[in-house]
């Protein structure tokens, strides 16, 4: 793509759902009709790397939810493993470029709320051998970690007890912390006891969209000044105030409905027809475009700082993406956007990649150090 300038450029997206396609049978090796993501397309988006995040429903068990996320692991380790012409997993900068020099698009891993853990640091161990790199504490409840930003009252105040263990030992792994989904209470609280960068692997700006979801101004400040990133999520709910109508609304509680029966049964073909009409009906909707993306990276860059803002689609995880960046193929948009408003080359080049990789990188640094 013209928009990437050399081989020391990675184009890195922090927060794609593609493990939850892999539940429906989907090769990644093909171009789907279906999703926002697979290695084709990734391809001629010019994305180099992308997070697959390892999710769990948060109203499952922890018994459940070990058990789903150890799924979703093994899945993501057989789509690379059959993709291996294609793909590789890359579990630190390093082998990211690697990858990249052998022409090989790299997968991460991420595990979106920590239910997973249990009270049990074995548990983190162990994905963290399985490749996570970082943790979303939570998602839209709290859990036995933290606070979590959907409920209207706190259970912990911020972090829990057990959580500040979970922040020290991710500190010793060089798994990063990730706060989206958090309190406020819990950012601070993260703030305070890491003693490595904290990310928002897919937040956008609640001054341009208010859900709690979002990071306000003073939060994008303090998480730039505690050497962080907040990674842009394109979720047309989370970018533009105006945009969740009656009729979508309508359509994503539908579909969500018939996803969960598909993936329950994928040889059941009333949930597959219904579930891929919806899929077929959100992915041409009206929705914002890949300049709201970019309204929220000139906001971020205003209060954070060009080289604490990043990328974090949340593809495959939500029903409906952004005009001009409808799934991966179409991410060099945003670079194109960066460029026409005046944008420094090494600053679009931080914001689609290299910001992300710095923070890893310290990450993996500290981890080491206090190992040695």
């Amino acid at each position: 793509m013209s928009w990437i300038h050399s081989d020391k450029d990675f184009v890195l997206d922090s927060h794609c759902d593609t493990p939850g396609m892999l539940l429906e049978g989907i090769d990644l090796g093909k171009r789907q009709k279906r999703g926002h993501v697979d290695f084709v397309r990734a391809r001629e988006g010019g994305v180099d790397g992308m997070f697959f995040a390892i999710y769990s429903p948060p109203e499952l068990t922890e018994e459940e939810a070990v058990a789903h996320a150890v799924r979703l692991i093994s899945k993501c380790y057989d789509a690379v493993d059959g993709n291996s012409d294609v793909a590789a997993f890359a579990f630190s900068p390093e082998q990211a470029f690697e990858n990249k020099r052998k022409g090989l698009i790299s997968v991460f891993l991420g595990m979106e709320n920590g239910t997973p853990i249990q009270n049990d640091m074995a548990y983190l161990h162990m994905y963290h051998r399985f490749g996570i790199r970082y943790l979303t504490l939570c998602h839209n409840r709290h859990n036995q970690i933290c606070d979590s930003c959907m409920p209207m009252e706190p259970e912990w105040g911020g972090l829990s007890p057990f959580g500040k263990e979970v922040v020290a030992e991710c500190n010793r792994l060089g798994i990063m912390l990730d706060c989206s989904h958090a309190s406020d209470e819990t950012f601070y609280d993260l703030l305070k006891y890491s003693s490595t960068p904290v990310i928002a692997s897919h937040s956008s700006c609640r001054a341009l969209c208010s859900h709690p979801r979002n990071m306000s101004d003073i939060m994008l400040r303090d998480l730039a000044s505690a050497g962080g990133v907040v990674q842009i999520n394109f979720y047309p709910k989370f970018i533009d105030s105006d945009f969740a109508d009656e009729k979508f609304l309508r359509l994503s509680e539908e579909g969500e409905k018939w996803q969960e029966l598909y993936r329950s049964d994928l040889y059941n073909e009333v949930y597959r027809d219904n579930y891929f009409r919806i899929m077929d009906e959100l992915a041409v909707y009206p929705a914002p475009s890949v300049k709201r993306v970019a309204d929220h990276i000139d906001h971020a860059v205003e209060k954070a700082g060009a080289e604490h803002v990043g990328l974090g689609s949340d593809f495959d995880g939500i029903e409906i993406a952004p005009e001009g960046l409808r799934d991966i193929s179409m991410y060099g948009n945003i670079a194109v956007e960066l460029r026409e408003r005046g944008y420094r080359e090494q600053d679009i080049r931080g914001i689609m990649g290299g910001n992300l990789l710095r923070v890893i990188h310290e990450a993996l640094r500290k981890a080491q150090t206090s190992a040695d």
